[in-house]
């Protein structure tokens, strides 16, 4: 815990952070933390005692004797590995220049004259381990990823603004009037001007090595003849606009060095990441973008062999309104959007019939919003892609996933998404402190596969799924409050480890079937208790006619008050403490087909539906 995989990477080798392992009285397994100060935050939460019990015993690293140094971004580094220390006998220094990539860290020391000695020569006070229980830590924490929304909006505002002078550059040259053929007008067009395509098609592969605005007038196609990539740029502030790219090779892997290699704005860090550039963003496109930051790309269609769109190392760049029609066997082809080292704003488009709609690779801080992707195989697929925003798109028929965020990545916001009928997931957001909200995931084998830790899941619609949610994260630090579960086959379920509190501050998730069971007075009571989707009677309340008496038997709920009160009796499941008594997002519900599905408090008796 503590420490996102994806900033794990990228320690430099040297670097030796301190770290904290904890015995738990309810708990099988040792649980093991990057920082003591995540495990002060991790206790304090609602629920930890619930779900591990108490700790038996604490041990932290002892940075006495270490020769411990911080390097010029706080990272501890040691010349000896450090020990193991019981955490209630160590000093810690707080506040100090220590840092991990998450922010400040505390430094734990068996000696209180090595701990006064490091804050000496790094700042920070040295205090007791109960000192430290009493202390407050700056974590970086989902609900500021939520905060951030609407700015990195309204960035993506200003990054788009920021580019759409590039179409307004001064026509310099006119195919057919001052060149006979695309390449020539570009060849002779001065920087900074317009290359003007008057209507027609064109057979012809382009390349563009200098800022130009590239643009169609009436309906102009240009035919790459199959070979290669149609339009290749290697110039910052290129824009491509107006035009249909056809006729692209189908080479999904590229071979030798790519476009733009000869001055590279990169940081090659690791050969493997070399190598996997090189294929994946080297293979055919109907337009390739390549060490080309600030470019636009708009108004386009692209009929892809292999990938339509391919950005590398072309960060703040803008991508929007454009159609990608991709191979309509996702093996035959690639991604129709893609991005490699490119931070951009992808927007208003759609692409269809792909093996990725989408796909990132260390594109941090990317924005992809308002668009349609159609019966691809994955609809958006992040990876090693931290800080971005997926919002307002529509997902239809993605045969295996509709997001998927994958390699550890961190600070990620998946909003007001409709993903419909995806074979496998329709939302498989993976990696750490996250934010995913007010999406409707429906009619799809799983709508919501909670695999990340420390992420914040609120407001969803899961509805008419196989499997409502299915949790597999072994350690339940997330937050999955006043979301929706409407006419799944199955709400919840849940794999290996320990209790699962689906509840924060006095708000639960509402779960159809819950709140109509029979009251005193005829139907239309509600459920008086915790409900917990993966116990078998609950989770039959909205399909089996005769369950919601049968959880109000005098046994049924003996064991559950006893299961409620033992720590860690109900490893492997999900407990809901406070199921709420209606939707909480009827915004979302409305005007859709389960909108009579779901009954609030003193509603209709489910088993009397038609």
């Amino acid at each position: 815990m503590g420490l996102a995989l994806e900033d794990e990477r990228a320690l430099e080798e040297e670097v030796t952070l301190p770290k904290a392992q904890v015995f738990y009285s309810q708990y099988e397994y040792v649980v093991g933390y990057y920082g003591v100060e995540t495990f002060v935050d991790a206790q304090r939460s609602p629920g930890h005692t619930q779900r591990f019990g108490y700790p038996l015993t604490i041990y932290v690293t002892d940075y006495s004797s270490t020769g411990v140094d911080l390097t010029a971004e706080g990272h501890p580094t040691v010349e000896t590995e450090p020990a193991w220390h019981t955490a209630e006998n160590a000093w810690y220094v707080s506040g100090s220049d220590a840092a991990a990539p998450g922010g400040e860290t505390v430094v734990p020391f068996s000696t209180r004259a090595d701990a006064e000695a490091f804050a000496e020569d790094h700042d920070g006070t040295v205090l007791t381990w109960d000192a430290l229980l009493e202390a407050e830590f700056e974590t970086d924490e989902p609900a500021a990823v939520r905060d951030r929304v609407d700015g990195q909006h309204r960035d993506a505002d200003r990054r788009v603004d920021a580019v759409a002078a590039l179409r307004e550059r001064p026509v310099s040259t006119v195919v057919g009037e001052d060149a006979d053929t695309i390449q020539a007008a570009i060849d002779d067009a001065p920087r900074n001007t317009t290359v003007l395509v008057p209507d027609g098609e064109y057979e012809e592969r382009l390349e563009i090595d200098r800022p130009l605005t590239l643009a169609g007038e009436g309906t102009v196609t240009i035919d790459g003849g199959g070979n290669g990539t149609v339009i290749t740029a290697t110039a910052d502030r290129t824009a491509i606009v107006g035009l249909e790219v056809v006729g692209s090779g189908s080479e999904r892997l590229g071979t030798g060095e790519l476009p733009g290699d000869d001055d590279p704005d990169g940081d090659e860090d690791e050969a493997w990441d070399e190598r996997f550039e090189g294929n994946y963003a080297g293979g055919d496109a109907g337009i390739g973008l390549h060490t080309a930051p600030g470019s636009l790309v708009e108004d386009v269609t692209v009929d892809s062999a292999a990938s339509g769109i391919v950005l590398r190392r072309s960060g703040d760049s803008i991508v929007r309104n454009v159609t990608v029609h991709s191979p309509e066997n996702p093996e035959d082809g690639h991604a129709g959007i893609l991005s490699f080292r490119s931070p951009f704003v992808l927007e208003e488009s759609t692409v269809t019939d792909g093996r990725d709609a989408v796909y990132t690779h260390r594109s941090h801080g990317s924005v992809v919003r308002d668009n349609r992707l159609e019966g691809n195989r994955l609809g958006i697929h992040l990876m090693h892609t931290s800080d971005s925003l997926l919002a307002d798109n529509r997902l239809r028929n993605q045969s295996n996933t509709g997001i998927y965020i994958m390699t550890g990545p961190e600070r990620n916001a998946v909003v007001d998404n409709e993903i419909r009928n995806v074979g496998d997931f329709a939302l498989f957001p993976s990696g750490s402190a996250s934010y995913v909200a007010d999406n409707l995931l429906a009619d799809s084998r799983v709508g919501l596969r909670v695999d990340a830790t420390d992420t914040l899941y609120e407001r969803n619609l899961l509805a008419g799924n196989d499997i409502g949610a299915q949790t597999r994260a072994m350690l339940p630090t997330n937050q999955v409050v006043a979301n929706d579960f409407v006419d799944n086959g199955v709400h919840a379920t849940a794999g290996t480890g320990p209790l699962r509190l689906w509840s924060e501050g006095g708000t639960g998730n509402y779960w159809q079937g819950t709140t109509t069971l029979p009251g005193e007075d005829g139907p239309g009571g509600t459920l008086d208790r915790a409900y917990s989707p993966t116990a078998p009677v609950d989770q039959r309340l909205h399909r089996v006619d005769g369950t919601p008496t049968l959880s109000r038997a005098p046994g049924l709920e003996a064991l559950a008050g006893l299961q409620g009160t033992v720590p860690g009796m109900r490893t492997g499941s999900i407990v809901d403490l406070e199921p709420t008594c209606e939707p909480n997002n009827p915004d979302l519900l409305a005007d859709t087909e389960w909108e009579d599905r779901a009954w609030s408090c003193g509603g209709p008796n489910p088993n009397d539906r038609p």
